[in-house]
Order: structure tokens, then sequence, then C-alpha cells
């Protein structure tokens, strides 16, 4: 089992780089290192940093004795390997619910109040690092920071339980098991009330996205090059920019064009902020996973879009798949920040994200129904496309993406079959009540035709 001492992983160009010459396979990865499984109850956590690997390990020996933490069976210079466990994680256990399970609630609470008497002085964990054991138990990994970050209240937790809407649901719970507890988190929001006027986001150079100060107590729904964008409201939403001159081209283009239907309401702006509308709705990229074919509908509202743009003069026409959001009020788009300045006449980043979907060759067909000239004037010259490697992470080792593809499809697989699973136990609960009504129905009926008849006698 050493030979995974074998297995390197550094740091590329926004990517990691991992080279596996073992038979384990990855099964997770983040900004720290990567995961690999070791055996049905083991894996291994391989760090690009060796100190973060000497300070997880340092944070899982003071764990031992909690419930909820992994095993930890070994560390060395730049690995750990702990306890592996197969679940859900809260975010995705949580992702149907309208409210948030009190038995949930009660175990948040509980190892809230474990790490903080442990001594950690971060008590918090994103849904993403708690998972849910099939007995119901939860399990928390990711503790390299767990005595470097000063979290005294569970922030990361409350933003991520105020994106799926269950952060009020969680706090009236916790209010009601744990006043002291309420009260403790009220009072540090009441001492430092955040104004997202007051919250500092910092370009983080050329080519790379903001920095932004990761105790923030605002949920974090976006971050790119130009800016940050936090949900300030059920309806709203404010982009913080890392350049002031940024801010100034977007806000050109939002407050001039607020009579097109995809840009979206905005509300209020400043030297370095604009607020505007939440967009509730999966953007297009993520909707695209879902179908096997190109709706026609898509690339009419994608073309009512582009034509929206070249009338109202934008000098780039183009809609990203990821900045194009389909809503309930029609389709929107985000992210005008060089609409005004730079150059481009044909929608290039929508070409390659179609075609990295495999939508491409619809799309330009269904272009050149519904609008033959613009199809000749995009393809009278060949469309630039590139072969795209995972963005996330780069896999060096042959046989180990094969394992990295093979872990995803399972995932898809099991979230499938899971969905399957709860609409047949939908429609068979519907069929036993139809079937129970009618029975009753009969029953009635019966009964009603008998005191007729004897009546009738």
């Amino acid at each position: 089992m050493k030979d995974f001492r074998k297995i390197k992983v550094t740091k590329g160009d926004k990517t990691l780089i991992i080279d596996n010459p073992t038979k384990y396979p990855l099964i997770g990865m983040g900004s720290q290192g990567a995961v690999f499984k070791l055996s049905n109850d083991k894996c291994v956590k391989i760090y690009v940093d060796p100190e973060q690997a000497r300070m997880e390990a340092e944070a899982l020996k003071a764990g031992q004795h909690l419930p909820f933490f992994p095993r930890l069976y070994q560390a060395g210079d730049n690995y750990v390997v702990m306890e592996y466990f197969d679940g859900p994680n809260l975010k995705e256990y949580l992702k149907n619910c309208t409210y948030i399970p009190e038995v949930i609630t009660k175990k948040l609470i509980e190892l809230l109040r474990a790490m903080e008497k442990t001594g950690f002085t971060m008590v918090d964990a994103p849904l993403r690092h708690i998972f849910v054991m099939d007995n119901g138990e939860l399990k928390v990994v990711d503790h390299v920071n767990a005595f470097k970050r000063q979290h005294p209240v569970p922030l990361k937790l409350l933003r991520d339980l105020n994106i799926i809407l269950l952060k009020e649901s969680f706090l009236s719970q916790v209010e009601k098991l744990a006043p002291d507890l309420y009260q403790k988190w009220n009072d540090y929001f009441d001492q430092g009330k955040i104004d997202f006027r007051e919250v500092a986001v910092r370009s983080g150079g050329s080519g790379k996205g903001v920095k932004v100060e990761s105790n923030v107590p605002l949920p974090l729904i976006g971050k790119g090059h130009q800016g940050a964008v936090f949900r300030i409201s059920e309806d709203k939403v404010v982009k913080l920019y890392g350049k002031e001159h940024q801010c100034e081209q977007e806000k050109e283009v939002l407050l001039s064009c607020q009579d097109l239907s995809f840009i979206p309401t905005v509300y209020e702006t400043g030297p370095n902020y604009v607020v505007m509308e939440f967009l509730d709705g999966p953007d297009l990229n993520s909707f695209l996973k879902t179908q096997m074919e190109l709706p026609k509908e898509v690339t009419k509202e994608l073309l009512h879009i582009l034509k929206g743009m070249k009338e109202r003069g934008f000098k780039l026409i183009d809609a990203p798949l990821r900045h194009v959001f389909i809503t309930k009020n029609g389709y929107k788009m985000v992210d005008h920040v060089f609409a005004f300045t730079r150059e481009q006449n044909r929608p290039l980043e929508l070409f390659q994200n179609l075609y990295e979907r495999g939508f491409l060759d619809d799309f330009l067909a269904q272009v050149k129904e519904l609008d033959p000239e613009l199809h000749a004037e995009w393809t009278k010259e060949p469309i630039p496309l590139e072969e795209k490697e995972d963005p996330v992470v780069q896999i060096t080792n042959q046989k180990d993406r094969k394992s990295w593809k093979k872990e995803q499809t399972l995932t898809i697989d099991k979230e499938w079959k899971k969905k399957k699973r709860k609409k047949e136990k939908k429609e068979k609960k519907k069929w036993k009540e139809a079937s129970l009504k009618e029975k009753e129905d009969k029953k009635k009926k019966k009964k009603k035709d008998k005191k007729r008849s004897e009546k009738d006698k």
C-alpha cells in the first residue's frame, strides 16, 4: 500500500498536475491537494504544500475523539492516510428540501459545540465538506485551517445554507434548540454588521481572479477576473469590482441598456459596485448538460440576445453559456464589462462552449434555418475551435484519467438512479392514493345505493 508515495501532486497554471503511476483511483481534489482511494475503508490525501499536510495531521490528531472526524491512520511529509467513507455531502443531501430536517440541525449544533470545545479557531464547515452516512451520522473533512482561521461563528455554513434558501429554517431551529448559541451568533453579527460597501475585493493581477476575504458573512455566489458577486437579499445581488474603471465600464452598459430584456435590472451603483437583480435559475451551461439535443427555443433566445447586442452597438458580440441564465422573467445575461470596448463580431466563446457540449453543428443548422444571412456571415470564415483539457485538473497518467472519468460517470449514474427511485416512489404513492380514493368512492356509492334501495322498499 505504501506505493501511493509514488503519486506526485503539484500546482500548475490554474490546475493541479497529477502524476499517478499506481492503481489507486483519484476520488476528489481541492485547492490543497488530491485524494486517492486505497481500500474500502482508507484513502490518502496528497498535498501540494507539506506545511498544509502537517496542519491537517495536527487537526485530525486533536479531533480523533470526535465521532464526526475521519479516523487518522498515518501521516507523512506530504500526505495523510485517513478513513474513507462514501455518502452524499450535505449540499447534495439538502438539495430538494424546503426546510432543514431538525435532526440535521441537532447534529450540526453538536459538532459545532464539539469543535469549539476541542480548541479549534475555525468553528465552521461548508456544506460540501460535511457528509451524511447511511446511519444518518455526519462526518466532516478538510481541517487544514482548524487552528489557523478565526471563525467563531459558522460563516461558511450559514453562507451555503443561505444560497439554498435554508438559512432561516436552520436559524429558527437553532433559536429553539440552542438559544445561547443563537444569541452568540446574533451578537457577533450585531457587533460588526457587514455593509457590502465596506467589503474589500482586490484584483488578482493579469489573467487571475479577484481576491476576497474568506470570512465575509455574505453568500458568495460567483467570482471572476473583474469582480465577486454576493447575494444580499432574496432578490438582489451586488457585484464588487477589483478595479474601479471596470466597474465604470459595466455600469455604462447596464444603465444604458435597461430596456433590453436580457439585461438584469440595476437597483443601485457606486464607484466599485453594482446592485442588480438575483437571477434565479440555471445557467445555460448547466441546463445543456441535462439535454440530449439542443432545443430550438435556446437557439432562438441566443439569437435574440446576440442581435439585440449588435443593434444597440455592442462591440463584443458573444454570449458564453455560463453567462446566460434561464429565469422566470426570460433569458438574462451577465458580465458586460467589455461590451462597449472590445472588438469581436462573432460569438466565438459561445461557439467553443457549444462545441464542447456537442451542440455546435445543431446550433449552426438551426441558425441557418432561422436567419440564413447571419449564418452566412458567421461561417464565411472558419470558426476557430480548440480541444481543451479539464479546466480543474490535469492528469498525466492515462490509467488515472480513465479512473477519474469512471468515478464521474458513476456519480452521475448514482444521482440519476436516486432521482428515478424518488420519482417512482412518488408515482407509487400517487397511484396508491388514487386507488384508495377509488375504493372509498365505491364504498360510498354502495352505501348510498343501499340506502336508496331501502327507501324504495
